[in-house]
């Protein structure tokens, strides 16, 4: 049976990786914080001998965005050196390195989607450290595939959750509606990357639900599917300021999935749908 080792098991793509794996040939071992220091290369490099693992899984992260503008060393100790770690043991034991990457690798300005062949130019550490992470992952890993995602949500913490809770003390909530991009499930994701697992089709992907909206947008049609009556009030970036900039637009357009694959993503406003109705 072949072994899938998952780091950050315990996130929302590490849990929707478990239940997209369930009743399969394949067994799970999941690491958390607990079980595994990815930023340790001798720990890492000594589990994976270990484990011989057919691929690995990085879902572990350091994304507060905000906290990582003052949390830098950290930043990059798990969204850069951590990946480094884990393509150095995936070459060492021939195993397929799989490294979750993020929209904020880009500016964020643009006014079509981004493909996986336009430049990236991040803007403040979340990016810098992720794009690190990327560029480590290209250099150490052999066979590797690098799936960049967006708005995710699944089973934890996530907006979706943050607007219901909102909703039960609150007539109006007030959200941002001058940022767009695609919110995507974390299901899907997991079906995208249990898709890539046994291929071959190595590279550099983007990996969102189809279609985008601004997150006002997306608060209105949580509600709706919740039957909430909660009004929503679309506010502009400059009326919310955060420590660290996000980005304007940041559709991310699957088109390396289109041109090398037959896998394709539902829509987010099918995704959400299928969610809460699991909620």
């Amino acid at each position: 049976m072949k072994k899938l080792l998952i780091t950050g098991c315990n996130g929302q793509l590490g849990r929707a990786i478990n239940k997209q794996y369930e009743n399969t040939d394949y067994e799970l071992v999941n690491t958390d914080v607990a079980e595994l220091d990815i930023t340790n290369v001798d720990a890492v490099v000594s589990m994976m001998k270990e484990v011989k693992p057919y691929a690995i899984i990085n879902c572990a992260a350091h994304t507060g965005v905000d906290a990582c503008e003052t949390d830098q060393d950290n930043a990059y100790r798990i969204n850069a050196i951590g990946p480094r770690n884990l393509s150095i043991a995936a070459t060492q034991v021939g195993a397929k390195m799989i490294h979750i990457s993020t929209d904020y690798v880009f500016e964020g300005n643009a006014t079509k989607p981004y493909t996986e062949f336009d430049t990236v130019n991040p803007q403040g550490m979340y990016g810098f450290t992720k794009l690190a992470g990327e560029n480590f992952v290209k250099e150490f890993a052999k066979d590797y595939f690098i799936i960049r995602t967006a708005w995710l949500y699944g089973d934890g913490k996530n907006f979706v959750k943050t607007m219901l809770r909102l909703s039960e003390t609150n007539d109006k909530v007030r959200v941002v509606g001058d940022q767009f991009g695609s919110p995507t499930s974390a299901s899907e994701l997991a079906k995208m990357i249990a898709h890539l697992v046994p291929t071959q089709n190595y590279g550099l992907f983007h990996g969102t639900c189809e279609g985008a909206c601004s997150w006002a947008d997306f608060a209105k049609e949580i509600f709706r599917l919740a039957g909430k009556k909660t009004v929503v009030e679309a506010i502009t970036t400059a009326e919310y300021p955060t420590p660290a900039v996000r980005p304007a637009y940041s559709v991310l357009d699957n088109y390396m999935l289109k041109l090398t694959s037959d896998f394709t993503f539902a829509s987010w406003e099918e995704a959400i749908k299928e969610y809460m109705l699991n909620y």
